[in-house]
């Protein structure tokens, strides 16, 4: 039998034995609980994302973000990995790779070099590929990115209209997509985040 921490698809990132102990809710027994009780944390995260203007191009807004994201659930919610994972950078580069994607975006920005969808589709890509929390990255970075979005103007993404946590058809393009966009193909998570 495994637990709730164990039950995941290949596209999870798994978590240390230091890491799990990070759980707060006592009751969680399930998977179910923890997915429920993340997104209820999740939807206050949002709430304090969207309560005022927000600079997302600050790495302490980041942290911040994730912090308030899953801060009642994870006591590491907000801090840096001090792991290694399947996906993301060393546990080294992390600091320094998030500034130098601050610094990209903020030129992208400022010299126009993309369009404002494909400015945030390269931030999220790269956010995720970094990888900087033990777990809730892509939700961190999704959300990161649609704050991104309405900094710019724009609305956010749709982020193919479906729940990105549970496997399935939608997931699975995403994941696809961000695997693309890794061998420098930005095309199908251009097509995908607008779905």
């Amino acid at each position: 039998m495994t637990g709730p921490l164990e039950e995941q698809d290949d596209a999870a990132t798994p978590l240390s034995e230091e890491e799990k102990e990070g759980l707060i809710p006592s009751y969680i027994t399930l998977r179910r609980e923890l997915n429920e009780a993340e997104q209820e944390n999740i939807l206050e995260g949002e709430d304090w994302a969207f309560s005022r203007k927000r600079n997302i191009l600050d790495e302490k807004t980041l942290n911040t973000l994730h912090q308030k994201m899953f801060g009642n659930v994870w006591r590491w919610a907000g801090q840096y990995r001090r792991t290694g994972k399947n996906i993301g950078v060393d546990v080294y580069r992390i600091p320094q790779d998030l500034r130098q994607l601050i610094e990209d975006c903020r030129y992208w920005i400022d010299n126009g070099t993309y369009e404002p969808d494909e400015i945030a589709a390269r931030f999220h890509h790269r956010l995720v590929w970094i990888h900087a929390y033990p777990n809730g990255n892509g939700r961190h970075a999704r959300l990161a990115t649609d704050i991104l979005l309405t900094s710019l103007g724009q609305k956010r993404f749709s982020w193919g209209s479906a729940n990105l946590v549970d496997p399935g058809t939608t997931r699975e393009r995403y994941i696809n997509s961000l695997r693309a966009a890794d061998n420098h193909d930005i095309g199908p998570l251009l097509e995908f985040v607008r779905s």
